[in-house]
């Protein structure tokens, strides 16, 4: 079974075409997915489609994902980094 450690952190390293790497926190990421779902739909997701609320899709997406869809050449991923001073 996996440390629960590894699953606690701080902020993201969110990946997106055309973009330069940039550091989120979970509350920036959050927004960014809704925003990103909101004006695109996942409807070839059926995993995201079976969910009610574009809030569930974003809960379950931070949960169980690292990456989105969005289509043809084009790429939204996040890996979960944790920032120790």
């Amino acid at each position: 079974m996996a440390d629960p450690l590894m699953y606690q952190g701080d902020h993201y390293v969110v990946l997106e075409t055309g973009r330069p790497e940039m550091l989120m926190t979970a509350a920036e990421l959050r927004q960014k997915l809704m925003a990103v779902l909101e004006s695109r739909p996942a409807v070839g997701d059926p995993d995201l489609a079976r969910l009610d609320t574009v809030a569930d899709q974003v809960t379950y997406l931070l949960d169980r994902a690292c990456e989105l869809d969005l289509g043809p050449g084009q790429y939204l991923q996040w890996y979960l980094v944790r920032l120790e001073k």
